[in-house]
């Protein structure tokens, strides 16, 4: 393990690639580089049946130093720091600030190397690598790179970064998280996944300081003696419980909200047509409405109105007035201009006047 310092000054304790590791990529990029050059060379001696001498060297010198400079500069600027042997082995070059290795970088690396590798046979690199606390070649320290491990082992993977402890299942489910922060969180959730990678001493001191980072800002305090990777575990679990479970509240009200818009939800089936009361279609010669199938099973008509409150008179008797008999005078109005009037008949037949002969209100018949 190693300490590296990133741009914006936070330190991380990063898996330095061993030596074996490195050598085994190396001899596997060698592998891969001594076949592409024989091809090439291969193809470059053909050009001697159609062209002169200078044309095959030229061509020749071309060809070893893509495939020797240019392999591994390629790869590594195109790849971010890895060629096909360090796939191969899960090891990868990055810059000393923790950032991906750039095209000047990789150029000063594979430059190094023709000299560490192809000349003096890899005694450079081996001799710097065992001086090197970090084992360095010569080509990182002239380019500022560090090759770290980047596949952890399956030993160290347990599954779920944040689980629920059933011990303080009861104390995080009335935590207050509102002032937990969004960055804050994603710290201890690194430091969860990281877990296993660090060495105990910094395991220890790194989980105490994010503990309480994160206790000072949720409520109530947790019981006391609780190790920090456990504390952390269950705030994070409840965290994500409450954020599913809001995820999943507001999933159901878009639903119902696009429900109620009708391209959502199947269409209702269509309504059966209203009885129609018999007390309506009694009497009056019509026939019901088309497709009514009478009144349902059970069905006792329309409900009755209240009964009838009487009035404060006798029906049909006034107590005082010329109304007094409950009744207008034979023959006219009571009182007034019309007093003793007496209705004029219709013309023609007690019907009003019209356009048709002999007053009537239909033509004749012909």
């Amino acid at each position: 393990m190693a300490e590296l310092v990133t741009g914006e000054a936070v330190a991380l304790d990063i898996r330095v690639a061993r030596l074996a590791s490195r050598g085994c990529a190396l001899l596997l990029d060698l592998l891969f580089q001594l076949i592409l050059l024989n091809i090439a060379i291969y193809v470059t001696g053909l050009t001697a049946l159609v062209a002169d001498e200078a044309w095959t060297i030229g061509l020749s010198l071309v060809a070893v130093v893509a495939v020797v400079v240019g392999y591994p500069c390629a790869f590594e600027t195109l790849s971010r720091g890895r060629t096909l042997g360090k796939m191969a082995l899960g090891i990868r070059v990055v810059a000393d600030d923790g950032g991906p290795v750039r095209f000047r970088q990789a150029l000063v690396r594979a430059l190094a190397a023709f000299i560490e590798f192809w000349t003096l046979y890899g005694a450079p690199a081996l001799i710097t690598s065992f001086c090197n606390r970090r084992g360095k070649r010569l080509g990182d320290l002239f380019a500022g790179t560090i090759v770290i491990q980047e596949r952890t082992p399956a030993s160290g993977r347990l599954g779920p970064v944040a689980v629920m402890p059933p011990q303080l299942a009861w104390w995080a489910r009335s935590l207050e998280l509102s002032m937990l922060s969004d960055e804050l969180a994603m710290t201890a959730r690194q430091y969860l996944s990281r877990f296993w990678e660090l060495l105990p001493e910094v395991r220890d001191s790194l989980g105490q300081r994010i503990a309480a980072q994160v206790v000072a800002v949720v409520s109530p305090p947790p019981p006391p003696g609780v190790r920090p990777e456990i504390l952390l575990s269950a705030v994070l679990a409840e965290r994500r419980h409450r954020e599913e479970w809001r995820l999943a509240q507001r999933r159901a009200r878009r639903l119902r909200r696009n429900g109620q818009t009708g391209w959502t939800q199947a269409p209702a089936p269509a309504a059966a047509p209203a009885p129609v009361p018999a007390m309506a279609m009694a009497g009056t010669g019509q026939a019901p409405p088309p497709g009514w199938q009478g009144p349902p099973p059970g069905w006792q008509g329309p409900p009755a109105g209240p009964p009838a409150q009487p009035g404060p008179y006798p029906t049909g008797h006034y107590p005082t007035g010329p109304h007094a008999t409950g009744s207008y005078p034979a023959g006219g109005h009571p009182t007034g201009p019309y007093a003793g009037a007496q209705p004029a008949p219709y013309p023609g037949q007690g019907m009003p006047p019209g356009p048709y002969p002999n007053g009537g209100a239909q033509p004749p018949r012909r």
